[in-house]
Order: C-alpha cells, then structure tokens, then sequence
C-alpha cells in the first residue's frame, strides 16, 4: 500500500491503495510503520506523496460502514497513533500533495514541515462537517497553528474545500509547483534541510514542533470516545451512507 523509492538520504514514500488512496486500517497502520522505521535506517528526510490526481481521497467511508463499533473505535485509536508518529517524525517531512486531497487527505498534510501542491484542480480542506462529523480537537489545533484562528475556523466549521491557489494564500501549503514537479520539488526542499548543519537543524527542529508533539503527551480517551459516539450518531450515519453511494458510483 506504501511504495518505497530512495533518492539518496531522502525516502519517498508514495501512498498506493487505489483508487484514491483512501485510508483504511490497513494503510493507516502502514504510513505508521514506514515513518517511524525510517530514522533507524539512515533516512535522513521524508517526502509524503501521492498517485498522480489523487493525494489521499480521506477515510474509505464506504468500508468504514461496515464496522461495528468496537472496531470503528479500534480505526480512530489508530488514527491518532498514526497522527502522532507523524507530529513527532524524526526527521523532515516534506509532502508532495499529487491531487485531491479531502478530510484524511488533508490532515496528513497539516503534521508535515513543509507542503507542495501540484498545479491543477484539485480540492484540498477538512470538509468533515460537510458529512456529519465535529473536527476532532487534535485536528483543530494543528489546523488553527497552521493557518491562524479565523482560517482555522472558517474552514472547520464549514467544511469548505479548497483550490490549490486559495490553500496558498491562506497558509495551508506552502507552494504551488507543476505537476510533473512536485515530488522532485519536496525532494528538492528535503536536500535543503539534510545539508544544513545538522546539530543545529535538528535541535531548531524539535524546539519549533514541540508544540505539535505535545497535543500528544495526554490521554485521548475521552476524546476517542466523543469522536467514536458521533461516528455512531444516527444523523451522522445517513449522511455517512449517503456518501459512500456516491463513492461507489464514482469510483465504479
């Protein structure tokens, strides 16, 4: 589900679950494994990246339907464990967003250093309102220490999805690059940080993002549990199902 391609100390790793790289359990636990295995192999950066068109189309809403609740709240718990392993990554994490990328999409590109989209039309955002679901907390502050408080609400509580020009201006990526450029960009950008001196580099780094690793340092049971009861929430279920309809119509 994760391909592996070197280029020298910086690994790519690009999401392959087609059709739209949606996270599963079974990518979820993966992109875990792959980010926090890297550092311990001699990989000095990371670039996220993406099939061409689709970055990351969110959770797979139309299997996640068919969980019972044990096992939905086994998916959420997961999910922050991945969410964490992102925000207290190691090393640079540069992410190559290769086209549409909603919700989940999106979130994995809030606990990146640095974000580079590909020219096109493609729709970025955390549209779970949209859907029937509260932004979780966690995702709220990284949004809000992102792109400020008002953006951060703006987008919350709408659910707007965004191009890639207006996700620039407001601060959710970083740079708009062609197309056919945007992985060779993020591995461009990850040369830059590895040939800083990496004492410094490193300890800059860490100081900068603790504010990130530190949402993580508590309990999420509560939490959890909130996020688990709306999934279970019967208003949030039809929109939910309604959803995965046109899900499966689109991808059929």
């Amino acid at each position: 589900m994760i391909d592996t391609i070197d280029h020298g100390a910086v690994r790519e790793l690009r999401l392959n679950r087609p059709p739209v790289n949606a996270l599963a359990p079974e990518l979820i636990s993966a992109i875990m494994r792959v980010v926090d295995t890297a550092p311990q192999q001699g990989v000095r950066a990371l670039v996220l990246s993406g099939s061409p068109g689709r970055f990351c189309g969110g959770l797979d809403v139309p299997l996640l339907l068919t969980l019972n609740r044990p096992s939905i709240t086994a998916l959420w718990r997961d999910f922050y464990s991945m969410m964490c392993v992102l925000a207290t990554c190691q090393v640079p994490l540069a992410v190559a967003i290769t086209g549409h990328a909603p919700a989940g999409g999106t979130v994995l590109s809030l606990f990146g250093d640095y974000r580079i989209v590909a020219e096109g039309d493609w729709r970025l955002g955390l549209n779970e309102v949209q859907v029937g679901l509260t932004l979780p907390p966690v995702i709220f502050s990284v949004l809000r220490r992102l792109v400020g408080a008002h953006q951060a609400e703006r987008l919350a509580v709408s659910g707007i999805l965004l191009g890639p020009q207006e996700a620039l201006r407001i601060g959710l990526v970083d740079e708009i690059v062609p197309f056919d450029k945007v992985v060779d960009r993020a591995v461009e950008w990850c040369q830059g940080m590895i040939a800083l001196p990496q004492g410094a580099m490193t300890a800059t780094r860490q100081k900068a993002r603790e504010d990130i690793s530190k949402l993580f340092q508590h309990s999420f049971s509560n939490e959890l549990e909130d996020v688990v009861d709306m999934w279970c929430d019967d208003e949030t279920q039809a929109v939910l199902r309604s959803l995965a309809e046109r899900l499966t119509k689109n991808r059929v």
